[in-house]
């Protein structure tokens, strides 16, 4: 057995961030655009670009910033603060897993047998 859990932060009670979100900006980074983003996570486009206008409303920060057509067509990048977000996130939930398995290695023991 291994412990799971899920974490995220509220702001009013409204999610700002989870590990899905982290994710998916992750992803926007990585394919240069919200739509290969979307499409790396397999959510539409319209669920990815709600999600980051949730977030960048509800943190008060510009997350992405894009770039509309031309010849290369167009794109998306995370601003600095996008970038912090993410690598801020990522490490709370790494601390948050390494907390959990100490707790559970404490409770069940190395081998916990049900």
């Amino acid at each position: 057995m291994e412990p799971k859990f899920n974490v995220w932060l509220e702001l009013d009670g409204k999610v700002v961030a989870s590990r899905w979100r982290m994710q998916l900006l992750a992803a926007v980074a990585e394919q240069g655009s919200i739509s290969a983003g979307a499409e790396a996570m397999d959510v539409p486009y319209r669920v990815a670009w709600q999600k980051i206008q949730e977030m960048e409303e509800r943190l008060g920060d510009k997350l992405i910033e894009t770039h509309t057509g031309g010849l290369g067509g167009g794109g998306a990048q995370l601003t600095p603060a996008g970038k912090g977000y993410v690598e801020r996130f990522n490490f709370f939930g790494d601390r948050a897993d390494s907390a959990l398995a100490a707790i559970y290695t404490e409770v069940f023991g190395d081998t916990a047998g049900c």
